[in-house]
């Protein structure tokens, strides 16, 4: 593997020169050339001089820069660029070290592996890398890399260091039109059942991160060399529309989740955080209708034991009244 760049690291007074290797491959990806539809005929971007309407060979080919909007281009040379009073042309000065999830990953770009260019410079390597391991933090700095300045972060990885490319705070676009207008409100049953779905996940496998788009594209283009017609397995059909009913479509993701792997499809813990939130609300509901229906019942009890104790003397009063005019009459005889 060729290296792409050279320069130093700058830690303080520590000097270590480095080589920078891409750490990505994008031939890899799958890529197409365009073609004239109509005969198959390749169509190409050819170097044409604006001002000769010729085709331009590669070594005539230079840099220029554009100061406006207007068409004023000014050329500049390679000596221009090396004449750059940039301290980052040749060296990545480290100005601070931070932890790692302070960066947002909207900045990363390229990465390269850095591997040391020099023997003097393999105790500085390692003591950088072990000493960002052990404190747990990145080291962020500027670089003049490929004939533009930018930020770069270095890390710790797998016993080597790791530069990535970071975009300009004024590149990231703000988030203008892109958060929801209307406000939502989710209740905790959804939240939880949400979390269960996460959790049936389960971990990444080696087929996940296999590329098949490119492997059914090959397949295409043999079936089509061979004039035949394209042999796919058969794929689980993933649902379309808008969901309705959200409880009813985490649930059956889960299961689908589970189903997927040959797990037990017992969603149990969903369904009962589902029946927990109605639970509660119908808990709820059932005692106040507890509460008022004991009052009315109380209510009642009263109206019913005054009403009987209002008998029960008045009974006594009339048997009272008797006995006295019955031995008022006795006495009387």
């Amino acid at each position: 593997m060729r290296p792409t760049a050279k320069f130093s690291i700058s830690f303080g007074l520590v000097t270590i020169p480095v080589a920078a290797y891409n750490a990505t491959d994008s031939s890899a990806s799958v890529s197409f050339v365009r073609i004239h539809s109509r005969d198959g005929g390749r169509v190409r971007n050819q170097p044409v001089c604006s001002l000769e309407g010729a085709e331009v060979p590669p070594d005539e080919i230079g840099r220029g820069y554009k100061p406006g909007d207007g068409d004023l281009v000014v050329p500049l040379s390679d000596e221009d660029l090396d004449a750059l009073p940039l301290p980052t042309a040749k060296t990545l000065t480290i100005l601070a070290f931070v932890a790692g999830g302070d960066i947002d990953p909207l900045q990363m770009g390229k990465g390269y592996y850095l591997g040391v260019d020099s023997p003097a410079a393999v105790k500085p390597y390692v003591l950088l890398r072990e000493a960002m391991e052990r404190h747990q933090r990145v080291g962020l700095g500027k670089i003049a890399l490929h004939g533009r300045e930018t930020l770069a972060m270095i890390r710790p990885m797998e016993g080597a260091l790791v530069m990535q490319v970071l975009l300009w705070p004024h590149q990231i676009r703000p988030m203008d039109g892109v958060l929801p207008e209307r406000q939502v409100d989710v209740a905790a049953n959804e939240v939880a059942a949400a979390e269960a779905l996460m959790d049936s996940f389960g971990e990444l496998s080696q087929d996940d991160v296999h590329d098949h788009y490119r492997e059914a594209l090959e397949e295409i283009v043999a079936a089509k060399l061979a004039h035949r017609e394209p042999e796919f397995e058969a794929g689980e059909e993933q649902p379309a529309g808008q969901v309705m009913d959200l409880m009813a479509a985490l649930q059956d993701s889960v299961r689908a989740a589970k189903r997927s792997r040959g797990e037990d499809e017992d969603t149990e813990h969903v369904a009962d955080t589902a029946r927990s939130g109605r639970s509660a609300k119908k808990s709820a509901a059932k005692q106040a209708t507890g509460k008022e229906a004991t009052g009315k019942k109380t209510a009642a009890q009263q109206t019913t034991a005054a009403k009987s104790t209002a008998k029960k003397t008045a009974a006594e009063k009339t048997a009272a009244a008797k006995k006295t005019a019955s031995r008022s009459g006795r006495r009387a005889g």
